[in-house]
Formats: structure tokens, sequence, C-alpha cells
């Protein structure tokens, strides 16, 4: 399961997060539908995201947003909005990620507060196997349109806590009585985000309510991941170079949001770098070679130093938030509340013990074999935070796997030598018998050839 779009994003459209069937956005336009000009209450607004429809064609709102004063929050005011992906769920049988409420039920309404302009705050009922994640508010005390916002299907969402209240309406006036909220994450597990979308909750009355149901929208990390490399081999008396692989091991992605830029206000994150990508690059280095000439094997040790250095690691988190081995959130509530958690393994964090903490060099004994050399290999990972332009964030920060030891040892091969038994040459004898000087030597005469037997004809 992704959490990005990959179909391509026409130019000036912000490329989505995609959850299953759903895609997740970010406007900064709004609508204001309400005010307390007039009333003696605290002082609010009630705005309506309304994503352009030429940037964001075809996404809703989640909820309106309350704001604590009158001040005009277009393109200051951040919020998530959320689109019907064109591609069905990865499983048909539980349908579309977004439906329109069945009904809307009244909270309140601003009659006998004095405010000067007509308002109403009403809760989305949403169709069976689906919830609502903001209350609505209409202009006048007509129910709002269906079509105002979208109720999200529930496995697409998690149950939240709520916030400290963020207004009432105590001392408007009001005939009915109202409180807003907002929700609050639970923290996320390995590979997952929790992401409060920016809209408000509406209760009646002043006191915290205890069936009041608040959600956050689930995101996974995704995570893409690479061939790990291939063990060295010593094939010679002299150690190859250490080679770092063209790409990285395993990349995780990021939303904007859930990083923290030193070089870039939230805005500029949204518009400059929507998304953030954490790599990862394993390789294997060499700790130690040694040669042994003798014709007896002996032991050898080394002493490896660690990459990691606990002092970076949290230089790191300090400029990015990204936590190794944790959750990390953010708890102001602009942009957003959220929660989120890279795997253990991604981030080499084992539960029972973190070697990132752990600054011992690593102790390698082995035993080289006669007429030989060795080898000894750890493995390490260098990490690096790339904005979506591939621009640095920050300094790398790089571990030292010590459960990662590898050895290769190189014997030379001894050249055969053949040994081949010498033969005698092969002496043909020649008997010369000596002859008289008077006798003469005439050759032998040549075989006859073989004749039929003489047979007699006579009668």
């Amino acid at each position: 399961m992704t959490t990005h779009d990959d179909t391509a994003v026409p130019a000036g459209q912000m490329e989505p997060i995609r959850h299953d069937n759903l895609l997740i956005n970010f406007t900064t336009e709004f609508l204001r539908i309400w005010d307390t000009h007039g009333s003696r209450a605290k002082k609010a607004a009630i705005w309506r995201p309304t994503p352009a429809a030429d940037v964001l064609p075809g996404y809703f709102p989640l909820g309106d947003v309350l704001i604590d004063n009158h001040d005009n929050i277009t393109g200051r005011h951040i919020v998530a909005v959320v689109c019907e992906a064109d591609t069905p769920s990865a499983d048909p049988a539980k349908g579309k990620a977004l439906c329109r409420p069945v009904d809307y039920e009244l909270i309140w309404e601003d009659t006998g507060s004095g405010s000067k302009k007509d308002g109403a705050i009403w809760r989305p009922v949403p169709p069976e196997g689906y919830v609502a994640l903001g209350s609505v508010c209409s202009d006048g005390h007509q129910k709002p349109s269906f079509n105002a916002v979208r109720c999200v299907r529930a496995d697409l969402v998690i149950a939240s806590g709520l916030s400290e209240q963020t207004w009432n309406d105590r001392s408007s006036g009001a005939r009915k009585s109202i409180s807003t909220w907002s929700a609050i994450p639970p923290s996320a597990p390995a590979d997952e985000i929790y992401l409060v979308p920016g809209t408000f909750v509406g209760c009646s009355g002043y006191s915290r309510p205890d069936n009041l149901f608040a959600y956050s929208l689930r995101i996974r990390i995704s995570l893409e991941v690479n061939p790990a490399p291939t063990l060295p081999v010593l094939d010679s008396e002299i150690p190859p170079c250490a080679q770092v692989p063209e790409h990285p091991t395993q990349t995780a992605r990021l939303p904007w949001f859930a990083v923290k830029d030193p070089q870039l206000s939230r805005r500029e994150q949204l518009r400059e770098s929507p998304f953030y990508l954490l790599q990862r690059t394993d390789y294997y280095q060499l700790v130690g070679h040694c040669k042994n000439g003798q014709d007896d094997a002996r032991p050898i040790r080394w002493t490896a130093p660690r990459a990691q250095r606990s002092e970076n690691l949290r230089t790191f988190t300090q400029l990015t938030s990204i936590e190794f081995g944790a959750q990390w959130q953010s708890n102001a509530r602009q942009p957003f509340l959220f929660s989120a958690r890279l795997n253990n393994a991604f981030t080499q964090c084992e539960i029972q013990s973190n070697e990132w903490l752990n600054p011992a060099p690593i102790e390698v004994a082995a035993v080289m074999a006669k007429n030989s050399s060795i080898g000894v290999y750890l493995m390490q990972s260098d990490y690096v935070l790339l904005r979506a332009d591939g621009t640095h964030v920050t300094d790398d920060v790089s571990y030292t796997d010590g459960n990662s030891l590898h050895i290769s040892q190189y014997t030379p091969t001894e050249p055969e030598v053949m040994v081949v038994p010498l033969v005698e040459p092969a002496v043909q004898a020649i008997i010369d018998t000596p002859s008289a000087d008077n006798e003469v030597t005439a050759p032998l005469p040549e075989p006859e050839p073989d004749l039929p037997n003489a047979t007699d004809t006579l009668p």
C-alpha cells in the first residue's frame, strides 16, 4: 500500500497522499461562513475550506475550521481536504473511500446571541461504515448542503482523543450552548502517521463530553526497498575498495508536515517540498586486512570504530523532528497535530537495545589459515534526508551494524607440478654376421607363390 499517487500530476497541482482509494491533499483557501461579530461571546470565526478547482479538482472538506479571532486566514492557514481516487480500493468489498452525509443534526444556532449574522452548527450523520471528521456551519439556520463535506470510510481513520476546549459561546446570550473541541491523535505504530485534519467538533454544553467521537486520518509511510549489497569476496592478496551502491537500499517517503525543515516555513514546505525522502544506503566497509605468509595458522584481532555518534543523531532529530526508534509528533495546531513512527528495521533500533547509543568499538577476532590473506567487513548504513528537489536538509548520520560481521579469506592456489616418467628411447637390435672374403652374398629368393596340388587325370 503506497502513501502517494504515482499517476502524473498536471502542472499547478500538488501530488496527493494516497491511502488505499483515498487521496489527501491540503488547501490554504477558505470562505468565511459565520463569526461572532455583535455577540458577547469570545471572538471566533468559522471558515469553509474551498480547494481551488484548477489546483485540487474533486476535493472536499472534512469539516469546517474554527479560529478564535476574526482575522482572514486565507493563505495563512492550512487544512487537509480529500478526494476519491480514480482507481477503486484494493479490496472490492470495501467500496468507496468517501460518501456524502445522509443527514445533519443541529448542535447549536445563534438565535438570541445578538450576532450580526445568522449561523448554526451541525453534526454530519454518516452512512453506515463511514465517520464524520468535523462539524459544519451553515450561513443561516437551514441545513448545510450535503456536498459541503465528505464522510470517510471507517478503516481509513483512527479513533482519537479530545483536546482541551477550543471555544464556547458562554455569555453570548444564545438560547442553546456549545463548546468546540479538536482531535488528538494516539501514538502511531510503525510505518504509520495519524493526522488530525484541522477541523473542529462541537457539542452541546460546556462540560467535557463523554460520548463525542473524534478521528484522525491514517497515512501509511511508504518504503521502497532495493536489493541488499552482496557479500564482498576477497579474491587476491589486495582487498578491493568499498563499493557504495548507486541507489539507496531503502527509502522512506514522508509528507511535508511530518518534517521540520530549518530552511523553509510551513507554507514554503507545502509549496516547494510537499514530500521528503529519508534514504538509507547500506554497504560493506573493510575494517581489517592481513596476510599470513607462514606455514601455520595464527590468530588475529582488530578494533573497529562505530560510525554512529549519539550527538549526531540528537542534532538530526532537533533539526528535523524525526525520531529513530520512537514516535514523533507535533503539539502545535498549525499546521497539524500528528503522530508518526518509522519501523525499527529501517532505523536499526532494536527493542531490547539501541545500538545508536553505544559508542564502544567493535572487537573482532579471527584465525587465519596458513599462507592466506583475510578481509574483515562490517555493514555501514548512511542516512540522508532530501527535499523534493533533491537538496539535503541537514548533515547525514551513519550507523555500523555490529551483527553484520563478514569474513572473507583468500588462499592462493599452488601451481600443479606434473611428473612425467622418463622413457628410454627404443633401440632396434641389428645382428651383423661377418662373411668370408670370397663369399658372394646374393639376395634371398623371393617366396614363390602358392601353387595348386597336382592331380592325376588319367583313367
